[in-house]
Formats: structure tokens, C-alpha cells, sequence
């Protein structure tokens, strides 16, 4: 009888050799846009992400708490109920980097999704949906938060 030990062991071991070979999916290593990621501005993250200005839209929705007593761990959520979203871009108006998540997404997927956030203080948060035509629409919601996550 192989034991769970033995069996962790023989996974890495196979791990390790498809990576050495090369063989490992491409899409095993997430590769994210730094530039994006440590912008300041609003604006500086849809130039940074190559996004138009977006509109907004009824079809974009943010599901968020009203106050989020810690600013650690808010959740928060994005939904899409238009057809054809290629990506979901959450950012956060105020914290010490805007954006806060960046979802590529099939169509075979529905476009809606959920996390949680940190939060350094009150402030609108974004969902940004990059549509296949290439419109970028987004919704907005104010969260307060009574206690900072990002070092507040």
C-alpha cells in the first residue's frame, strides 16, 4: 500500500522533471503587469493596462459592503451580466496601489467573481469589465472603512 508520503514524494518528483524538461503548462507561472499594479491614479492605471477611458453601465455591477469595519479583509465582489467580458480589472480608488485584481476570463465562464480586499480608507471601489468589442464599461461603489488595512 503506497502511503501519502510516498505518493507527495512521486508528485514533486514528476513536478520537478516537467519543469526541468520544459513540458509544465505555459500558464503554471502567473505573469502580471508590475507597471499596472504599482500605479497611483486612476488614470495611470487604465493607461498603464492600455484601456480607453471606460463608461459606465448598468450591466456592471460591484457588490461591496457599505462599511467594511476592518479594512484588512473586505470582500468584494464584481458581476457582468452582458455578453462577451474578456477581463475583470477591480481597483481601488484610494489605496496605495489602484489596482487590486485583473481577471482574464472565456467565455465559457460566467462573468462573475468574489475576493477580498485591503483597504487604507474610505473609498469608491471599481469594476472594470473590458469587453471582446473592446468597450470598457465599469460600476462604482463607496465603502467606508472605520479601521485601515494597509498599514492604517
Amino acid at each position: 500500500m503506497t502511503t501519502r508520503r510516498e505518493t507527495l514524494r512521486q508528485g514533486a518528483v514528476v513536478a520537478g522533471l516537467l519543469c526541468a524538461s520544459g513540458l509544465f503548462p505555459q500558464y503554471a507561472s502567473a505573469a502580471f503587469n508590475k507597471t499596472a499594479f504599482s500605479t497611483k491614479s486612476l488614470p495611470e492605471t487604465y493607461k498603464a493596462l492600455g484601456l480607453a477611458a471606460p463608461v459606465a453601465s448598468t450591466g456592471v455591477s460591484v457588490q461591496a459592503p457599505d462599511i467594511a469595519e476592518n479594512g484588512a479583509v473586505v470582500p468584494v465582489g464584481a458581476t457582468v451580466t452582458l455578453a462577451g467580458v474578456k477581463q475583470i480589472i477591480l481597483l481601488i480608488e484610494k489605496n496605495p496601489t489602484v489596482l487590486i485584481a485583473h481577471f482574464h476570463l472565456s467565455d465559457s465562464v460566467d462573468a462573475a467573481l468574489n475576493t477580498r480586499v485591503k483597504m487604507a480608507e474610505s473609498s469608491n471601489v471599481y469594476a472594470v469589465a473590458v469587453m471582446n468589442d473592446g468597450k470598457v464599461l465599469y460600476a462604482k461603489k463607496e465603502v467606508k472603512v472605520t479601521l485601515g488595512g494597509c498599514g492604517g
